[in-house]
């Protein structure tokens, strides 16, 4: 099993490194994208596993930037959860602010 990943209908699907190099250059790999004032809340697809083989593949990344909750992160293994995430983090982000 590889370690890299591209998507095909919101699904991750694992592939070779040279698969992956060539989806990954041109591909659109944003879910979600907020902003609320000082912060911006982005959620991507990773297209590589971070969870360095401690459990499901973390492919997906929601990350914070600016604001109080500056450099808030946090993995998900699917583009659902990854999703719901967004949703979770854009509200704390706003409990903040």
């Amino acid at each position: 099993m590889s370690d890299h990943y591209i998507l095909k209908d919101k699904k991750a699907i694992s592939v070779d490194v040279i698969e992956w190099a060539r989806w990954f250059e041109k591909a659109d790999r944003k879910v979600a994208h907020t902003k609320i004032g000082e912060a911006t809340i982005s959620t991507v697809f990773l297209g590589l596993d971070h969870s360095f083989g401690l459990g499901p593949p973390l492919i997906y990344e929601t990350m914070v930037f600016g604001g109080k909750l500056d450099e808030e992160m946090e993995r998900y293994s699917t583009w659902e959860q990854a999703e719901a995430g967004h949703a979770a983090m854009v509200e704390r982000v706003r409990m903040t602010s």
